[in-house]
């Protein structure tokens, strides 16, 4: 059957940190997601925050600036627009959409598909993990099979008390988007879309209408798991850096490497 799509769609993924009361916040999440109806093919590729990369007319910085930036000062389309133009320009593909999350809508999101299935393959126990009032919700979860809830799934994607910092953070979110893909389609989700559209516009912000975000579902109901590649832009595509003037840590990216990556 016709699925509507006939070119590759890049679609870009932000989850906020902001909170209510918080204006602006960080997308410390950006995950790059692309599907090619073509070859029946989809991938997403995990950027990390640190990434210094120039941003279009604010020179060089922290990727994760630009959507502070685009909607602190009213760039034409907030805080996203900047991002998707900032990570277009670094990466040389148009990024045709974007949609963003914060806590509040992610959580919604896990509790609507009644929880998600995730092995963990290495007990985390993270003691100093923020609660929202400036003290501590401890975080422990074995290794193992699980089942977690949305307060849970969050903390699990949040947490950056294991081996590999913000590296292994981004394999867990991109794990747990699977498992959110995995469930929706068990439970049939897609006829359910038009449905939950109303609500869920009140915590996920959009420049997708409902019928490219149909079109798309049922596109993604055709591509296997073994057709969907994953790739975090890590230690092996950037370089660690200190910046002399401010001494802030960030990663000098490999250039040539990650255009590999992204051809693929």
């Amino acid at each position: 059957p016709d699925s509507g799509l006939n070119e590759r769609l890049n679609i870009l993924l932000l989850g906020s940190d902001s909170r209510s009361g918080d204006k602006y916040g960080h997308a410390d999440t950006m995950i790059l997601l692309t599907v090619d109806p073509i070859s029946k093919t989809a991938g997403m590729l995990s950027i990390p925050r640190d990434l210094w990369v120039t941003i279009p007319g604010y020179g060089e910085n922290r990727i994760n600036q630009a959507f502070f930036f685009g909607k602190q000062n009213g760039y034409p389309g907030g805080g996203p627009a900047l991002a998707m133009k900032t990570i277009q320009d670094h990466l040389g593909i148009p990024v045709h959409f974007y949609i963003l999350v914060d806590f509040e809508g992610f959580q919604e999101i896990v509790d609507i598909l009644g929880g998600i299935d995730i092995d963990v393959p290495t007990t985390i126990n993270d003691p100093t993990y923020p609660d929202n009032d400036g003290g501590y919700d401890p975080f422990f979860i074995e290794a193992g099979t699980h089942t977690l809830d949305g307060h849970e799934a969050l903390r699990y994607a949040r947490t950056r008390n294991t081996f590999g910092g913000d590296f292994a953070r981004a394999r867990r979110q991109q794990q747990i988007l699977l498992a959110i893909r995995d469930k929706a389609l068990k439970l049939n989700m897609i006829s359910k879309i038009p449905e939950l559209w109303d609500s869920l516009a009140q915590t996920i912000d959009t420049n997708m209408q409902l019928s490219d975000v149909l079109t798309l579902a049922k596109f993604v109901d055709n591509i296997g798991p073994d057709r969907i590649q994953a790739v975090v832009i890590d230690s092996d595509l950037t370089t660690a850096h200190v910046i002399p003037d401010t001494g802030a840590s960030v990663l000098l990216p490999l250039r040539e490497k990650i255009q590999t990556v992204v051809t693929e």
